[in-house]
């Protein structure tokens, strides 16, 4: 029992780690609420055949990293390794048909068995955006800006976005048998993994890594040359929009995500400091999968950004917490009754209030009180609290002459005015 630890790809994160998350967090929900997108909840553990039609079961999330267990009632459940299916499921169970046009987004922890390194572990968090019922190409436009607004927001530098088109159904089925003709002629030359993919998803060879297996891809027939007129044509608007907001694209052909659903427009922003897991942010268009899944035709599009790999590019600004703002030195039984008290009423003006709870002398909570760095000071004791009075000063050796006032505990009045003067409390 003296062994227990956590199990390996999953992190305990501690108070002082917790400050950069919940910073970093409020930029991106700050940035959301901007854009009147709401949040959507859906739990962490699903039914596995929901992964299996959604996700595809050659996949190699679906084939290799889910975490799949039998429950008590002999039914097959999967800690979700994503959230895009997940969403879907929600609104059709929900009846989408009552609200077909939604602006949705999902943030918590996802499940892979794979191998842990930085900014990647087996629970991961994610960052969800679907924008549901939306088939115009200016969905596409604005929910790449978003992503990459948000990116900016949190001061991440070196930022590439990659772009590709998937087409639609018709022009990948075409696609494909010319390119399975191509895989079979080459096959000796691709590495295992893509050999193993050539009858089960011959697709997602495209974006494989093996360096001998790009370098043959670069004879391979493009998914690109198989388009029809109006997918050029989308895929053309598609840059001109972007090139109009000036953010910058390069295309990679190559880029087919790793999830089945994905039609049209596919979308990987990278950072240069990540070194090779460089993607930050992930997405397209998957106007296919909500009818898939059993549900009405509903085009949609949507991304995902790790947290984890969020929290690494983030700036080490993000990392300072914010100073308390008041800090309560009390001693004596009434006084500490009433410190309690005017702690919750100070709280209500916003401010970080630390009250001591250790029952030190004074001169240890002094001493605690400049190890926080609080902006402020109060201080009941036995004195004050028979007159029900309160010292509060602000906590500079120089200012305490001129910046320490007496204020009655019932004095709400004078309390405001020392507060907005000295705190600039909201």
């Amino acid at each position: 029992m003296n062994n227990l630890k956590n199990l390996r790809g999953t992190v305990d994160l501690l108070p002082d780690q917790l400050i950069k998350w919940q910073n970093v967090e409020k930029i991106v929900l700050e940035q959301l609420s901007r854009s009147s997108i709401k949040e959507i909840r859906t739990p962490i553990l699903e039914m596995t055949e929901l992964f299996i039609r959604g996700i595809g079961e050659e996949t190699d999330v679906v084939s290799k990293e889910m975490y799949t267990f039998l429950d008590r009632g002999e039914r097959s459940c999967t800690l979700r390794p994503e959230g895009t299916a997940s969403v879907a499921r929600a609104l059709i169970q929900n009846g989408i048909s009552s609200n077909p046009h939604q602006k949705l987004w999902y943030m918590g922890p996802m499940f892979r068995y794979e191998r842990p390194q930085a900014g990647r572990q087996r629970q991961f968090h994610q960052l969800g955006v679907e924008f549901i019922g939306y088939q115009s190409v200016r969905s596409e436009v604005e929910i790449i800006a978003l992503a990459w607004d948000i990116l900016g927001k949190l001061g991440i530098k070196e930022l590439n976005l990659e772009i590709n088109t998937l087409g639609d159904l018709n022009d990948r089925l075409n696609f494909q048998k010319s390119f399975l003709k191509w895989l079979n002629i080459n096959k000796d030359s691709l590495d295992s993994d893509s050999q193993n993919r050539i009858n089960k998803n011959p697709l997602r060879i495209l974006d494989s890594k093996n360096i001998q297996t790009k370098k043959v891809l670069e004879n391979a027939p493009r998914l690109f040359n198989f388009l029809s007129d109006k997918s050029h044509k989308r895929y053309s608007d598609l840059k001109n929009q972007l090139e109009v907001l000036q953010i910058p694209y390069v295309e990679n052909f190559n880029l087919v995500r790793g999830l089945d659903y994905y039609t049209h427009t596919a979308f990987e922003i990278t950072c240069g400091a990540l070194g090779s897991q460089a993607t930050v942010c992930g997405g397209g268009r998957y106007d296919d999968l909500i009818k898939q899944m059993g549900g009405p035709n509903t085009p949609a599009i949507g991304f995902a950004i790790g947290l984890e790999r969020l929290i690494l590019l983030a700036g080490k600004e993000l990392e300072v917490p914010r100073n308390t703002d008041i800090y309560i030195i009390n001693q004596g039984l009434i006084a500490e009754s009433l410190a309690i008290d005017l702690a919750r009423k100070l709280r209500n003006y916003d401010l970080i209030v630390e009250l001591d709870l250790s029952g030190a002398s004074f001169s240890k909570q002094f001493k605690k009180a400049n190890k926080l760095r609080s902006k402020s000071i109060i201080i009941i004791g036995d004195d004050e609290a028979a007159k029900k009075e309160f010292t509060i000063r602000l906590f500079d050796k120089e200012s305490f002459d001129n910046k320490e006032e007496v204020i009655s505990l019932e004095n709400d009045i004078k309390l405001e005015k020392w507060l907005s003067i000295n705190l600039s409390f909201k």
